[in-house]
């Protein structure tokens, strides 16, 4: 089945995926294609903030220098400084659209709304909404989307590979609907907007991650992947095995809270003199450590020293939800651990999002613009959201303009190439969920114990050839593949298999990278870069 084309196609609906179709469907037609996952996914449950220089006391220079020390010398300087230069007018934009920071109470502040500090800033320059900044932002952007006429959104489809013309460009993308009928749908841009790879981990900070699906589909097209082996492990996670994933903010250090180990002492203080503010991945490392010259299988966050008023003022969310598991976060410390959280690498584009392939482009997480190098700083993702989400816009409107100015008033649009045949399979399969979950499981556990915080040469061999193995488990039985489940196991699969290869490729640690057969720096810091047909020599 086919539908009509759209302007734009937009598959993912966090908040780079809303912010682009607000920006540009009162010029163009949008699809926005936003699956009930989505809700459940990383912009939601982002809750520190957004870094941006917002107060006189702060400048430009110190946020992109800050950037630059935490991206430890892989960062891309243009796509920092154009990040952080473009970041106040696009708080100005989530201001405007409605969304509710919180206010500075206050009164002798430089700025109406209360800004905190978060790890490796050197200022206060996060702005939020109480604890839980994704879910407002989300909230109010989607309540947007939902009222515009010229944004039709399909949250029945999961898409699972992209259209593609013979000359190579992006047509769109074809996915299937939740009664297991397959749907083509066509566009003059696609816009991969679908999150990052922290699904490939057995710990995850958000319930329903992404695993770098979008990434292998943009792949597929011949798009190029970068720095897919600096995955960011957030230092602190709700360690509780029986319930569901909850992240802990990282504005809770950054308010004060100490980190103690089993016998109840601080241990950030003797390895950096940033203590519980040091980067994300000094700070994980530590927790890591610390945790297996233990017997708890986890450390503590401490914060009952800010106070139940203080408590109950900043972190709302954190205290409501830790209470609901039986935690009173202002009378106990709470139990952390290190989980997947962030994908420094992805879909490698330019400043508009664009990415090696004609009509293509990608936002947000799934992308690997260069701002983050080998470690994002905290709170700098949903600005990378805001930011490449405007700056595309701007690149597909002005596409528009170029195009129209290109031909007579009397003309209709053009219709679109000729697209590959795709064909998905009528053969239907009586293949048990329970097998590809327990593929996936398998595929966590493999890459939760040797491609995590710590790495080893040994370890990353003995990932390839289990995933290997279990890849070609999931394509030899019948059908498998055919399905949007099987299908998405597949690209998970495969990005699995390409994260090992970079992190075997890169004979340093570096960042999120840390190796014991390799523990100093390289002289030249250099980005890694692989394609699909990388995963052809892997044998």
């Amino acid at each position: 089945m086919s539908t009509p084309i759209s302007d734009v196609l937009i598959i993912g609906g966090g908040v780079a995926g809303l912010t682009l179709a607000l920006e540009i469907a009162d010029y163009k037609s949008v699809t926005l294609v936003r699956p009930a996952q989505d809700d459940q996914g990383a912009s939601r449950w982002a809750q520190g903030g957004i870094a941006a220089v917002l107060s006189p006391d702060d400048d430009i220079e110190a946020h992109i220098n800050d950037t630059l020390i935490a991206g430890d010398g892989l960062c891309d300087t243009e796509a920092v400084r154009f990040t952080v230069t473009h970041g106040p007018a696009a708080i100005q934009w989530l201001i405007d659209q409605g969304v509710p920071f919180t206010p500075e109470t206050d009164p002798a502040a430089r700025y109406p709304y209360h800004l905190t500090r978060e790890g490796g800033h050197n200022a206060r320059r996060i702005i939020h909404a109480d604890d839980a900044t994704g879910r407002a932002v989300v909230d109010t952007l989607l309540n947007k989307v939902a009222q515009h006429p010229n944004i039709v959104q399909r949250n029945d489809l999961t898409v699972t590979g992209l259209l593609k013309d013979a000359q190579g460009a992006c047509r769109g993308a074809y996915g299937s609907d939740t009664n297991h009928q397959w749907h083509s749908l066509t566009a003059r841009h696609t816009v991969l907007a679908t999150g990052g790879a922290s699904g490939l981990y057995r710990h995850t900070t958000t319930p329903a991650p992404s695993s770098g699906e979008g990434m292998m589909m943009a792949a597929e097209l011949g798009a190029r992947l970068m720095n897919l082996e600096f995955q960011q492990f957030h230092p602190t996670c709700l360690f509780d095995p029986e319930g569901p994933a909850f992240l802990i903010s990282e504005a809770v250090r950054g308010e004060g809270g100490h980190l103690l180990n089993e016998a109840g002492q601080r241990f950030m203080l003797a390895l950096d003199n940033r203590a519980e503010l040091a980067p994300r991945d000094v700070v994980a490392r530590a927790i890591d450590a610390e945790i297996q010259r233990s017997a708890l299988g986890h450390v503590w966050l401490d914060i009952r020293h800010l106070g139940e008023q203080a408590i109950h003022h900043h972190f709302p969310t954190i205290l409501a939800h830790c209470a609901s598991r039986g935690i009173d976060i202002t009378q106990q410390a709470i139990p952390v651990v290190p989980a997947a959280h962030y994908s420094c690498g992805g879909v490698a584009t330019d400043l508009q999002g664009a990415t090696d392939v004609a009509n293509l482009y990608a936002i947000g997480e799934i992308a690997c613009t260069g701002l983050h190098g080998a470690n994002r700083m905290a709170s700098n993702s949903l600005l990378e959201c805001l930011v490449f989400a405007r700056s595309c816009a701007q690149a597909l409107l002005n596409d528009a303009r170029k195009t129209n100015a290109q031909k007579s008033d009397a003309q209709e649009p053009s219709s679109p190439c000729p697209i590959a045949a795709f064909q998905p399979s009528r053969k239907t399969t009586d293949l048990s969920s329970t097998v590809l979950s327990d593929i996936r499981q398998r595929m966590r556990a493999t890459m939760s114990q040797h491609v995590s915080i710590v790495r080893s040469v040994a370890g990353l061999n003995t990932a390839l050839e289990q995933l290997k193995a279990l890849l070609t488990t999931l394509e030899e039985i019948e059908g498998a593949v055919a399905t949007a489940e099987g299908s998405r196991l597949q690209h998970a699969l495969q990005l699995a298999q390409l994260t090992v290869l970079a992190a075997q490729k890169r004979h340093e640690s570096r960042g999120l990278h840390f190796a014991t057969d390799w523990p100093q720096h390289q002289p030249l810091a250099t980005a890694s870069s692989l394609s699909i047909s990388d995963l052809a020599h892997r044998d």
